[in-house]
């Protein structure tokens, strides 16, 4: 009897879940982003929301919910009910944050279901036009010639784009100082005023820069060219295969969201990112469209995870 009483109870959860899914969103649906406004990860949420608003005829609305480098936005998100009307879109910090704050309110993996890796942009190494090196090979000599001289700009401590320049630096063995921004606009902009004359940075702001010629992009970290700077190498072009990154945009859920509507966001967004506007419009930031199911931004997760916590680990860096 028992036995029967279960199956029937999971029976009857499946059915509300289903008729959940298919009537989902019936109401607006809450859009949380770790940061402030006008960073890549809030541009790609607005797009991406704007979108699933116009298709769904419900409000996708995004909430910018800052501070603690990205914590307190994950952690509210962490908390919200796995009903399907609170996601987090987020980048980087998502699963970098619990290996550089001593403490972090939730777990990257377990409070949370991805739904997508939606998007990727490559991490771009530029120089100041006075800085003596046209490749990333004379650029290492240079650093190796003049110890001490050589510092690099990121947007920030535990970024994508200075944990890549910490992989640069670690690999290579070189004496190039880290200082770090606010943003990468700051960032970028520190390398244009001459004051850090290397950058590992994001494409958005760096892509104009470099086309007026008051930066010199070396190389991209991405495994293959980017289409806003074809003409720029990779690492492994320019003889450096190792240091590879990229900043990404990925969209999770609360654990324990039905899978039912998992299945129906990411279906939604790996459209939307496929439209040729959409398209357009991320390409101009140095983004390129991924779309990818549930489980592969899960493994993807754990492999970034695995890489980039060597990385900190390594280079002693923390947030706090």
């Amino acid at each position: 009897m028992k036995k029967h009483l279960a199956i029937a109870v999971i029976v009857f959860a499946a059915g509300i879940a289903g008729a959940a899914a298919q009537t989902y969103p019936s109401r607006p649906v809450r859009v949380i982003v770790p940061f402030a406004p006008g960073g890549p990860t809030d541009v790609f949420a607005r797009l991406m929301s704007q979108k699933l608003s116009e298709q769904t005829g419900k409000q996708f609305y995004v909430e910018n919910v800052g501070g603690a480098g990205g914590n307190t936005g994950h952690g509210r998100a962490a908390q919200a009910a796995p009903d399907g009307y609170t996601i987090l879109v987020t980048g980087g910090s998502h699963l970098n944050n619990p290996f550089l704050y001593n403490h972090v309110p939730y777990d990257p993996i377990k409070d949370f279901d991805t739904v997508t890796l939606a998007v990727d942009s490559a991490v771009v190494l530029t120089v100041h036009p006075s800085v003596p090196a046209q490749s990333v090979k004379e650029l290492v000599a240079l650093i190796r010639a003049n110890s001490g001289k050589y510092s690099y700009a990121s947007p920030g401590t535990g970024t994508p784009p200075q944990l890549v320049g910490a992989l640069f630096r670690l690999s290579l063995d070189l004496d190039l100082v880290h200082v770090p921004f606010s943003g990468g606009g700051p960032a970028i902009g520190s390398t244009v005023a001459g004051h850090t004359p290397v950058s590992f940075g994001a494409m958005a702001p760096a892509v104009p820069l470099v086309k007026d010629g008051k930066l010199r992009a070396l190389a991209v970290t991405s495994k293959a060219r980017t289409a806003v700077l074809p003409e720029v190498p990779t690492m492994a072009e320019a003889g450096y295969p190792d240091v590879e990154g990229s900043s990404w945009t990925a969209v999770v859920v609360p654990a324990g969201t039905p899978k039912e509507i998992i299945a129906s966001l990411h279906r939604m967004i790996a459209a939307i990112v496929a439209l040729p506007d959409i398209k357009e419009r991320l390409g101009a930031l140095g983004y390129e469209p991924i779309g990818s199911t549930p489980d592969q931004c899960l493994e993807f997760f754990k492999t970034e995870m695995a890489k980039w916590s060597k990385v900190i680990r390594a280079s002693g860096i923390k947030a706090e």
